[in-house]
Parts: C-alpha cells; structure tokens; sequence
C-alpha cells in the first residue's frame, strides 16, 4: 500500500464507522459494548492493512474483522457470570486450603502420569474450552481421535486418583490416590 493510499484508507474507514457501530450494536446490543467492538475492530483492521486488496470490498472486510472479534470475545466469556447486585459472589464458600493444596498435588502428579496426547487434549478441552473439531483442528487428528483421548485421559486420572465421580470431590472427601506416591 503506498503512503498516498493510507490517507485514503483512512477516509474510508471512518466514513464506515457508523455501519460498524449499527452492525455491533446488533450483535451485543449495549451502545458502551459495541463502541468498544468498533475500536477494537479498528485496531485490527489497522494493524492488517498490508493484508487487505484494495480492489476488494473494505466493508466486508470490516464486518468479518468486527464479526470474528465479538465471536471471539463471546467465546472468552462464556464462563463469566454477570453479578451486579453481589447476590452470587455471596454464595461463595471456600474450603479449608490444606485439603485443596493437597488435592492440587495430588492432581498434578497424576497429571504427569498421563501420556502428551492425553495432557494435550484434556487441556485444549478441559482447560482452555475450545470444542473437539477445533482441538482436533489444532492437533492435526481426527474428531473421534481427540474424543478418545480425552476419553482415556479422562478415565486415567479418575483410576489413578481413585476418584468415581463428583461426589467423591470436596473437603468431607479426599480420595486416596491410587499409584502415586503421596508425602
């Protein structure tokens, strides 16, 4: 791009603002959110300028950028809770901490036992919560494949930290770890 085109590149984006702003204020429905959208669409768009075709459709492009970032954000957010009021935050118990450290380690020793595959897949999954095809995406498998090792991996840490369920989690319980040297 030359620096000529860079002013009128300029132009154009800001005279595409308020489409953007329309389209993420579309999606998330909060004027505060979709400015933030705006923006960070902006920087993104920005920073790739080298990557953009001149000759190509620049709202397009801008609505894809804005489109991925809000997909994006949402993913990351998936786990949040909104709690305005504290309502939720006042629900919250926290165990004794010898009996989670404790727990901690145990995990984390069972944890190593397990092959790269399994430790991979159970934290692509598990961990980080991206789905089994873009997981398997990720690893260069098949879906079935991933599903197997988080499947095994699963299993393998259930056996070896003698853990049957979710009932056997919590402070009233500390499974005896099967296999592992403990102390």
């Amino acid at each position: 791009m030359t620096a000529g085109s860079t002013g009128d590149l300029q132009a154009q984006l800001a005279a595409l603002v308020p489409n953007l702003r329309a389209f993420a204020r579309s999606l998330c429905g909060a004027a505060d959110q979709a400015d933030d959208l705006v923006q960070e669409t902006l920087v993104k768009a920005w920073k790739s300028r080298a990557s953009f075709d001149p000759g190509s459709n620049l709202k397009a492009w801008l609505f894809t950028i804005l489109r991925n970032t809000y997909l994006s954000e949402l993913r990351k957010r998936k786990y949040e809770v909104q709690d305005h009021d504290g309502e939720l935050a006042q629900q919250l118990s926290v165990k004794d901490g010898q009996s989670s450290h404790m727990d901690l380690l145990d995990f984390t020793k069972a944890f190593a036992l397990l092959s790269a595959e399994q430790r991979e897949a159970l934290i692509l999954i598990g961990a980080e919560g991206f789905s089994y095809d873009e997981a398997a995406l990720m690893c260069g498998c098949a879906v079935g494949t991933m599903k197997s090792r988080v499947n095994r991996a699963r299993g393998k840490l259930s056996e070896l930290m003698g853990v049957d369920g979710a009932e056997d989690f919590g402070s009233e319980h500390t499974p005896r770890p099967r296999g592992i040297a403990v102390g």
